[in-house]
This record gives C-alpha cells, sequence and structure tokens, in this order.
C-alpha cells in the first residue's frame, strides 16, 4: 500500500528531525557501519541491523570467521556492510535525540550509542568485537541505573590501600573513654 501525502510528509518531518542523531551515531560508529537510516518498519524494537542484498548474512560471517584456511583479505570485502535502521517512535531513541542535542560530546550518548548498536549486533545475529567493553558499558549503565558512583568503589580502593600503609595506633599511656566507663 501506498503512503498518503500526510503520512509521506510526516516520514520527511521525522527525516528532518533526526538527521542530526543519524549523522552522530555515524560519526560515533565510524566504519562499523555503512549508513544510518530511519525506519518504519521497525515495531517494539529501537533498532536493527541489516545487510546489503549481496553481502554475506550474520550466520554466513559466522562461518566464514569459522573458517581454518580462510583467506582474511577476501573477509575483509566480503563482509556485509551493514545499515543502522533507528526506530523514530521508540521512547529510547527519542530520548537519545534529545540526550545528543543537549551535548553531542557526552560521554553517556556515545555509550547508549555502542549498546544499542551491539545490542542490535546480537539480535541480529552477529557475533561482537569486544565482548568485554560491551560488558563493562553494560555495567556502567547498571551503575547509573542503581545511582552507584564510580568514585565511591575507587575512594574505598584508595582508603583501603591507604590503611595498609599506615602503621598500627600506639597506646600513649593514656585510657581509652570506654575503658574510664567500665
Amino acid at each position: 500500500m501506498e503512503d498518503t501525502e500526510e503520512e509521506k510528509k510526516k516520514k520527511e518531518e521525522q527525516k528532518a528531525q533526526f538527521e542530526s542523531l543519524c549523522k552522530l551515531v555515524k560519526e560515533i560508529l565510524g566504519d562499523k557501519v555503512e549508513k544510518v537510516t530511519l525506519s518504519d518498519r521497525i515495531v517494539n524494537s529501537p533498532c536493527v541491523l541489516v545487510t546489503g542484498e549481496y553481502g554475506w548474512s550474520a550466520n554466513m560471517e559466522r562461518i566464514m570467521k569459522a573458517q581454518a584456511l580462510r583467506d582474511s583479505s577476501m573477509s575483509t570485502y566480503m563482509t556485509s556492510k551493514k545499515t543502522l535502521e533507528l526506530n523514530p517512535n521508540h521512547s529510547i531513541v527519542v530520548e537519545l535525540k534529545k540526550k545528543a542535542d543537549a551535548d553531542k560530546s557526552d560521554k553517556t550518548v556515545k555509550d547508549l550509542v555502542w549498546l544499542i548498536f551491539e545490542t542490535a549486533l546480537l539480535g541480529s545475529g552477529f557475533s561482537l568485537d569486544d565482548p568485554n567493553a560491551f560488558a563493562g558499558r553494560i555495567h556502567r549503565m547498571i551503575k547509573l541505573g542503581l545511582s552507584i558512583e564510580d568514585t565511591a568503589e575507587e575512594e574505598e580502593g584508595t582508603k583501603e590501600k591507604v590503611d595498609e600503609d599506615l602503621p598500627p595506633l600506639e597506646n600513649d599511656g593514656e585510657s581509652s573513654m570506654m575503658e574510664q566507663v567500665d
């Protein structure tokens, strides 16, 4: 079914509104994706990764990476060019746009972009290049959700080191307040 004039106009307005976010996401992800676009076919997910018509699918990419005698030069140009499609109606993408518009160089915006990209990778069947970085981002987001500050852990770690470096307390010959009460 073709879109009505109102629907076409709405899509153009959304495309104009989210153009800056698409450019920022492409900047952050670099060569991991070929392009970042808006999608009108996604319903529940904030984003999805799609591959080109003639590129390798996620399963084929996994099979080729597992080959023992593979040619690395061939795999670089045969790996699929991925397109990240964002859902402009999803609350995560809307809030990400607000955060990005407020401050493009915010570290949490970059972390969130990488998180939605890597979860889209996993959801589409691809494998992660750096699972440890993904786990670190997840842990930072969990800390943020639980209102745990990173400095609290660092201070505790340095406090323990400082306590280890201090000499043991010596008794000055004076009795403590607890001894006087007894």
